[in-house]
């Protein structure tokens, strides 16, 4: 690291630190970023995995989030074409004018409503047709995106919907956008920092599995499981985006500040019943249902890949958040919900193939329900600590570009730096040359004739890496083999570990290969991705077993996913 150019320390390698370092890194400045743990291994995996406006937040008043966060979506329809899609969503409606006066207190109020209907137990009325069709009129008129369809209102016996249970008299429908993997979003961003540090002659380092102590001015690195320093230097800044944990940074830090966080737990299910997806695929629609559930808090129904994504619970947290799990009374929640809105699905525990559960890094607000409080975001610094230091408070995966940006302009006047870029235009890392999506199919079979490898391997890679993924395939000539069980190539084992800051086995099947979402995992394949880490030196030999032994404890308990054993087919 260069004495006369400190880096900027970034303390979390979520979605805004990683953001944060690469807007960094565009203006020239060097960064080293640390993580207790691994890339995007907190609320980042652990969202909704939408990228929307925030409809919900209209009622609040929360006009410029909404209006920030359409254009940040708009953005990355553009930008990150390999990872983030348009959606469409169905609103189940009920009566005309159900919810008007709660809402119209609601934005008067700031939530006042939402608190009594909490503390008496007693939901408001669900959401009319009115208050939906206004609330999408202004969602339209702020997000000024042509490439996207407007709202429109449809009778529940028309073409081309969902067929939710025949309660509802309409549905309406509009578009946001999903992104299936933002952990590949998050790897994305940091390989573009990496790019743009070595193209300003600026510094990059990103360090998982690691934390910072502060004495002073002075930042010591220590390793997470030895807790031996590997690295002292000053840093130019310190950024704390640890997210749910910020709090929790700041006292292992030992720098003085009132509570900044007040996170709540949203919990998730996957399930491949192929009774809800014939209901979400009726008719071709391919859209996912945006609905309330009995006590007032919103509930989306999800395409995912081949299989569903539910969720989400909104519940209060006190804790570490690495400790969140989905818990069977959340997942019943869940369930019972989905039943509600589709009961031809007829949804049992034992169609939930996995779970997953996070804390959303949400800001402190004393008594308010979790509904209630906002998700915009805030830089906030501490003035105990020797050298200029800002917590990331809130945020959220849509207006991560928006909030690196602006943090941006804070800090680099105060380190007596021009602000001199930005990313506003600049594509993410596998967006480049992409094609209409009538023609993906026919740029894949291309990339699978040249490389020698079948279409379903590089329709693999082609989820993970965009357009990136021949030059990913091609680094590694002549591996054409696939992890057992699945399409994805070995070459992208290597290329993860080699080239993307994966170290163990739980890297490599939850943020890397995205192996966790495949509907059939076996052992043989942890254990051919185990046998990988030792050819390439990240595992040693004999710790390979216990990598395997332990990632499958770890999905069986944390996630709900069962390993299958023998032989895949």
């Amino acid at each position: 690291m260069s004495v006369s150019a400190p880096p900027v320390l970034i303390l979390g390698a979520g979605i805004n630190g990683a953001a944060i370092a690469r807007e960094l890194a565009l203006n020239g400045l060097s960064v080293c970023v640390v993580d207790a743990a691994d890339v995007a291994g907190g609320a980042t995996a652990n969202a909704s995995r939408l990228i929307h406006g925030g409809l919900r937040y209209l009622e609040y008043g929360e006009f410029d989030l909404v209006r920030e966060s359409l254009a940040e979506r708009t953005r990355l329809l553009q930008l990150a074409p390999q990872y983030v899609k348009p959606l469409r969503l169905f609103i189940p409606i009920e009566n005309r004018f159900g919810g008007l006066w709660t809402s119209i207190a609601r934005f008067l109020f700031k939530g006042a409503p939402t608190k009594r209907r909490v503390k008496h137990g007693k939901p408001s009325s669900p959401r009319g047709l009115w208050l939906v069709q206004t609330g999408l009129h202004l969602y339209d008129a702020y997000a000024r995106d042509p490439t996207l369809p407007r709202h429109a209102t449809h009778r529940i016996t028309d073409a081309d919907v969902i067929p939710v249970d025949h309660r509802y008299r309409w549905l309406c429908s509009y578009y946001d956008a999903q992104i299936r993997f933002p952990e590949r979003f998050v790897l994305a961003l940091l390989e573009d920092a990496r790019q743009a540090a070595a193209d300003k002659g600026a510094s990059f380092e990103l360090l998982t599995y690691h934390r910072a102590t502060l004495d002073g001015r002075r930042a010591t690195i220590l390793d997470s499981a030895s807790d031996e320093p590997v690295r002292t230097f000053e840093p130019a800044a310190v950024v704390n985006a640890t997210g749910a944990w910020v709090d929790l940074t700041l006292a292992a830090l030992h720098l003085p500040a009132p509570r900044l966080m007040g996170g709540t737990k949203g919990s998730h299910i996957v399930t491949w019943n192929e009774r809800l997806r014939a209901a979400l695929e009726a008719n071709r629609t391919y859209a996912g249902l945006y609905a309330e559930a009995a006590d007032g808090r919103p509930v989306f129904v999800l395409p995912f890949g081949d299989a569903t994504l539910i969720g989400t619970t909104d519940e209060p947290y006190e804790g570490d958040p690495a400790d969140a799990t989905a818990t069977p009374a959340e997942i019943e929640y869940l369930l019972r919900t989905t039943n509600h809105l589709l009961p031809q699905a007829a949804l049992t525990t034992a169609d939930v193939d996995q779970h997953y559960s996070g804390v959303r890094p949400l800001p402190y607000a004393e008594d308010a329900t979790p509904a209630s409080v906002t998700r915009r975001h805030s830089l906030s610094e501490n003035k105990a600590a020797a050298l200029p230091f800002f917590s990331i408070v809130g945020g959220k995966l849509t207006t991560c570009r928006s909030l690196a940006e602006e943090f941006a302009a804070v800090l680099l006047p105060r380190l007596g730096r021009p602000v001199t870029a930005n990313s506003e235009t600049r594509p993410i890392p596998g967006a480049a040359d992409y094609p209409p999506h009538a023609d993906e199919a026919a740029r894949r079979r291309q990339i699978a004739t040249r490389l020698g490898l079948t279409e379903a391997q590089v329709f693999a890679a082609w989820q993970l890496y965009g357009t990136r993924c021949e030059t990913v395939l091609a680094s590694f000539p002549g591996e054409t083999t696939s992890l057992p069980g699945t399409d994805v190539p070995t070459a992208l084992v290597r290329h993860a570990i080699r080239h993307e800051w994966a170290h163990c086995l739980d890297d490599l099947v939850e943020r890397r290969l995205m192996l966790l979402y495949h509907r059939r995992l076996y052992g043989a394949a942890l254990q051919r991705a185990a046998e990988i880490l030792v050819e390439e030196g990240a595992v040693s030999p004999n710790e390979a077993s216990a990598h395997v032994e332990q990632c499958a404890a770890r999905l069986r308990t944390r996630f709900g996913k069962q390993i299958l054993s023998g032989v895949p087919q």
